[in-house]
């Protein structure tokens, strides 16, 4: 994991010193994009504005589009459900990271007490050692903080009652293998050690730097361990489908992209819910809701060149099957992702900043989960099936908020690539689109079980 793959802050020094930084400013990003941000014209969300307590709680100012966790809760659709109890209590997700934070705790507690949340104490494992073992950078020590603080806290602001484990690696997980076979130890730890049926993986690795045979090598041991500890121990998985739009890098130094569409393991794998990313902005009364491609990044979508199309994607139209030509499309889902229209973390060396990527979108729909799992009254499992489902249903627009706004073309660093538009129903940027909680985790438990 590199910072500007998974998880990207709209950072200049002026936000790390100060907790009333603006909220947005690209023009301070010197790795903008150079794609256009794209208007939000989808409304997601009816009613509901937030009250004064919530709006008075964030903690940088109103004027710069800052999003609590109450706003985030009802764009979604939660807020109805944590009122009636469903927060995610006895539910636990597990978090992979490398390295971890040292400041996790206190951070989450300064979290908490800015926004009222309950205080929870997060469960921190490193089996493997804690001692770095491959003399990580600041960069890196510091990049694995926020995104280990980010993951953190996005999960506890929607099910709040959920328990959070964090698993490091004292090896840094960047591209091609690297870090990779270590990743796979801690998920094996967790389910054999039934720490948790819910793991969030902010994490990835671009295809193309895996296309050698001990990469193709790597990607068969974890899809074997994929497909057991979904249909057979009943966990759910989701992945950050990538901050690149319609490419990522293309060595494993990170210097360069790749000029051909591809896209990241582990989104790419069809045993896990692969989540990509959204601009989501209030808009009077409601929310409005478009593909993410500004601030420097895009939600990465597109095609798989390991794997082949699965048995619930075949369902979806016979327009999107003439894209998917038999190869696995990703995402499958999506979630508030765009640093602007972020909820911003806490975390004691940068006080207060706004981090977005799909690195908050995967634990998004982590902390969803946990909510499912807490109605069902059992772990629901490998959930993509599901999904398709409803979508081919005629309550998919009653279940989702179809995004169809905007692409994830990508401009950077001389290279650009043509990505996909976001369009009525399933589309390689923002998948199915986001839930709308309430009406979604009825269907999904129904179906199910159905």
């Amino acid at each position: 994991m590199h910072i500007s793959r998974r998880i990207l802050p709209i950072v200049a020094i002026a936000l790390l010193l100060s907790a009333c930084a603006p909220f947005s400013s690209s023009s301070q990003d010197p790795n903008a994009s150079s794609a256009p941000a794209q208007k939000a014209t989808k409304v997601v969300s009816p009613a509901a504005t937030p009250t004064s307590a919530a709006i008075a709680a964030c903690p940088v100012p109103q004027d710069t589009g800052c999003i609590t966790p109450y706003d985030m809760r009802v764009a979604y659709g939660v807020q109805s459900l944590l009122e009636k109890g469903y927060t995610g209590k006895g539910q636990t997700i597990v978090d992979i990271v490398s390295y971890g934070s040292p400041t996790l705790q206190q951070d989450m507690d300064t979290f908490d007490q800015q926004f009222g949340l309950p205080p929870i104490t997060i469960k921190i494992l490193s089996p493997l050692g804690t001692q770095p073992v491959d003399h990580p950078s600041a960069t890196d020590l510091g990049g694995w903080a926020e995104e280990t603080t980010l993951d953190v806290q996005r999960i506890h602001a929607i099910a709040p009652d959920a328990g959070i484990v964090i698993l490091t690696s004292p090896v840094n997980e960047t591209e091609g293998t690297i870090g990779l076979p270590e990743f796979l130890q801690l998920e094996q730890y967790a389910v054999s050690n039934h720490l948790g049926n819910i793991i969030s993986q902010s994490f990835g690795a671009s295809e193309a730097t895996l296309n050698t045979p001990d990469g193709r090598q790597e990607i068969q041991k974890w899809d074997a361990f994929f497909k057991q500890a979904t249909t057979q121990q009943g966990i759910t998985f989701f992945a950050a489908s990538g901050d690149n739009g319609a490419t990522d890098y293309a060595d494993v130094q990170m210097k360069k992209f790749s000029p051909t569409p591809t896209i990241g393991f582990p989104a790419d794998d069809p045993w896990v819910t692969s989540v990509g990313g959204t601009a989501l902005q209030p808009d009077g009364t409601g929310f409005q809701e478009t593909a993410w491609n500004s601030n420097g990044g895009a939600s990465e979508g597109g095609f798989s060149s390991y794997f082949s199309t699965p048995s619930y994607q075949m369902t979806l139209p016979a327009s999107v099957q003439s894209q998917l030509k038999n190869r696995r499309g990703v995402p499958d889902v999506a979630g508030n992702a765009d640093p602007s229209t972020t909820m911003p973390i806490y975390i004691t060396h940068a006080g207060w900043i706004p981090i977005g990527g799909t690195s908050a979108s995967a634990p998004l729909w982590a902390a969803f989960m946990a909510i499912a799992n807490q109605m069902a009254g059992h772990p629901l499992g490998f959930i993509n099936p599901t999904l398709y489902k409803l979508a081919a249903s005629d309550i998919y627009h009653q279940d989702f908020h179809d995004i169809t706004t905007g692409n994830n073309s990508f401009h950077h660093d001389g290279v650009n690539v043509q990505g996909y538009p976001a369009v009525a129903g399933w589309d390689p940027v923002t998948g199915l689109g986001t839930p709308v909680l309430d009406k979604l985790l009825p269907d999904l438990i129904a179906a199910q079980q159905a």
